[in-house]
């Protein structure tokens, strides 16, 4: 290929919060696994390894969180999902017979039949339940950038407690050698909460890069020459990349972006809720709960269309806008790096991050047209040219020293999401905890531990870090499943207290502390020296 006008960089944030419950049968919120990894991360690996095979050079950046990575790691939650995929596969059996009648039902059943047949292949025989292999095969084949998160995503800005910001980091950062084998090139910051001085931690653990919002960049110090069409380096050295928001609104709104069409399957309407309840009982909670199975049979139809009222899905017409979404795409982007060229005097960067659970979940679709994108991008022009951040850094190592701003991505952009009146009580408790983390280390750092004082002090890290985790605040804004959120925040908190009152009391409560090892067991090998 010719040297190209422009790089254009899709940036995935794959995250879930970590939901693991060992106690129960059929926790419900485990089950936001188990539809992310059937809508999104297999099809998303099918569309990467499938491109590899056809000869498509491509390039993405993914970040893998490490919550994320420790539960596609679990065996506890690698056998939950192979009972949940194998309980779809029944169900969908049925379903191709009930609507053998009915062919604008049944043509969408039996896509449905082949893709959980080859979900479970996939999850099963090809990677032997551990997908996180395949991502990093993708990596190593050079195609994928997976980049890091905090720990557990906790909102960094309203950390306030720098030693709090050094654990997110430094855990993260070994979380991810322990299981892809190398260090990370970039991060992204949860929430894109970036805070002036961040930075330096991230410098600390050998991050080069981070992501922000456009108005992160655009609002820095001084005004960066290039807007976000070139990363800026901060005075630590380490750069930062900036949101590029025509192509982040063109798939990310559902009313103005492509996710919106009115010929892609809508989200909302699941024979969970439509079919006798007899019926799909065995499928849904075992509450007897009705809720999502993930077989729709309805296109989003037109604006303001009730869910009564949808029309039947039509697969084949939904890839076709698939394919011309991709190539629209593809054209807005070389018109757009033609136009910059121009004014830069050097190959700008698009950068187009979006929620990775966007691509299959939300919208069905998504994988697909990712697909289309990239063999578009390889075949059919010569202006622009996938890359990642790491890779554009390399071609382009002289930029402009800024400062960034202060802000988030969300609503309004400077962290109000997470921090309003329906959350604002979590942070003086988080805060206590960060005190009494670091007396702990103070404490203990520098003399004998007994095995039960240092499995005690690994454990108390677990429960703060937890604790700490963004999707409490956000849920408790959005008003979803706040119950549960609550009680997260609460329960890791009060577990931490009671791990911090047993320590400083020199009297360690080994039942206790087993069963908290045996519930919240992220990070197996966590440096709880990271506080210090």
């Amino acid at each position: 290929m010719n040297k190209p006008e422009g790089y254009l960089a899709l940036v995935l944030h794959a995250h879930l919060p970590f939901v693991r419950h060992p106690e129960f049968n059929d926790p419900m919120e485990e089950y936001w696994l188990f539809e992310a990894i059937t809508e999104t991360y297999i099809p998303l690996l099918n569309v990467f390894t499938k491109l590899i095979e056809d000869g498509v050079d491509f390039r993405i950046t993914m970040s893998l969180t490490p919550p994320l990575i420790s539960m596609l790691r679990d065996p506890l939650l690698q056998d939950r999902y192979l009972r949940h995929i194998n309980k779809q596969i029944e169900l969908i059996e049925k379903e191709v017979v009930r609507t053998r009648f009915e062919p604008h039902y049944n043509r969408t059943a039996v896509m449905y039949r082949e893709k959980l047949y080859n979900c479970r292949y996939v999850f099963e025989q090809k990677y032997h339940k551990d997908l996180v292999c395949g991502f990093r095969q993708v990596q190593d084949a050079g195609k994928l950038e997976i980049i890091t998160c905090g720990a557990t995503h906790g909102f960094l800005p309203l950390s306030v407690h720098k030693n709090a910001t050094n654990a997110q980091i430094k855990i993260a950062v070994d979380h991810y050698i322990e299981n892809l084998g190398r260090r990370p090139k970039g991060i992204w910051l949860p929430e894109c909460g970036y805070n002036p001085g961040d930075d330096e931690v991230l410098k600390k653990y050998g991050i080069r890069y981070f992501l922000v919002d456009t108005h992160g960049i655009l609002y820095g110090s001084p005004r960066p020459k290039y807007g976000v069409f070139a990363p800026v380096y901060c005075r630590s050295g380490v750069a930062a990349f900036g949101r590029d928001l025509d192509s982040s609104k063109q798939v990310w709104s559902a009313k103005e972006g492509y996710p919106g069409d009115f010929n892609y399957r809508e989200f909302y309407r699941d024979i969970g809720y439509d079919l006798d309840y007899d019926y799909i009982k065995p499928y849904i909670h075992e509450s007897g709960i009705r809720m999502n199975t993930g077989i729709k049979y309805y296109k989003i139809t037109g604006p303001g269309v009730d869910l009564a009222h949808k029309a039947p899905y039509d697969p084949q017409a939904a890839m076709e806008r698939a394919a011309s979404h991709a190539g629209n795409f593809m054209f807005n982007r070389e018109k757009q790096v033609q136009y910059l060229k121009g004014l830069m005097h050097r190959e700008p960067i698009i950068i187009a991050p979006y929620d990775a659970e966007l691509f299959g979940h939300w919208w069905y679709e998504g994988p697909a047209f990712i697909d289309y994108l990239f063999r578009k991008i390889f075949y059919d022009q010569k202006t622009i040219k996938l890359t990642t951040p790491g890779e554009y850094l390399e071609m382009f190592p002289k930029n402009q020293v800024v400062q960034p701003g202060f802000s988030s991505w969300g609503y309004k952009g400077y962290a109000e999401y997470w921090l309003n009146d329906t959350n604002d009580w979590i942070y003086r408790h988080l805060h206590k905890t960060y005190d009494r983390m670091q007396e702990l280390t103070q404490m203990f750092m520098n003399r004998q531990r007994t095995p039960d004082e240092e499995r005690a002090l690994k454990q108390a890290a677990r429960e703060i870090l937890l604790a700490q985790s963004s999707d409490w605040a956000f849920i408790m804004k959005t008003g979803t499943t706040v119950q549960y959120a609550n009680k997260r925040t609460v329960r890791h908190i009060y577990r931490f207290t009671k791990l911090y009152d047993m320590l400083k009391a020199g009297n360690i409560d080994t039942g206790y502390l087993s069963e908290m090892e045996w519930k919240d067991n992220i990070f197996p090998n966590v440096d709880w020296t990271a506080y210090a």
